[in-house]
């Protein structure tokens, strides 16, 4: 399946290259979600703790076959990567209640990671910033997420890069922030 839409910036921080993943990066990105889970426990977190389980709560491989995922490469390698839903799923649902159905005007991000390599380098802000104005879908004016409200950390990483806090829900906060034409 593939979405209608526009990658306006190509290229973001110093030379990383924006691309819609293809079924050959499954192997890679399956290994970076799994590095990234592996860091958060480290540090002490359970979030995304379910992949190194080998449970894919977003079915990766399935959001690369419909277009969702898209990556960051540099000298070929996949640094970064973030999922954007055209259409919210059962948890986005839940979470954004009926604001969420499949004609509104929201993409649905999940699975920002990159690479630990890369951390501090500013690419997972630059990956975030790019979401609402280095690619354009046709018909959405809004980036939607969500994350633990007790994550301290990303709460004020999605609030200090313009997500408009939009309220909680079963222990989760959820942010939007419209999209830059």
């Amino acid at each position: 399946m593939t979405h209608s839409f526009t990658i306006r910036n190509q290229y973001i921080n110093d030379g990383f290259q924006a691309v819609q993943a293809q079924s050959g990066d499954t192997e890679e990105i399956l290994s970076l979600l799994v590095e990234t889970a592996s860091w958060l426990e480290s540090q002490g977190s359970s979030q995304w703790n379910a992949l190194l389980q080998g449970h894919d709560s977003h079915d990766t491989p399935s959001a690369i076959q419909r277009g969702d995922v898209f990556v960051f490469k540099k000298e070929g390698e996949i640094a970064g990567m973030v999922i954007l839903m055209p259409k919210p799923s059962p948890w986005d649902i839940k979470l954004w209640g009926d604001q969420a159905h499949a004609e509104d005007e929201a993409l649905y991000l999940h699975r920002l990671a990159i690479r630990r390599k890369y951390a501090r380098t500013g690419l997972g802000k630059s990956i975030l910033q790019w979401s609402t104005s280095g690619i354009q879908f046709k018909e959405k004016s809004l980036v939607r997420l969500d994350c633990g409200a007790d994550n301290v950390t990303l709460n004020s990483f999605y609030a200090g890069n313009g997500f408009r806090y939009a309220g909680g829900h079963d222990g989760f906060s959820i942010y939007e922030k419209l999209v830059e034409l």
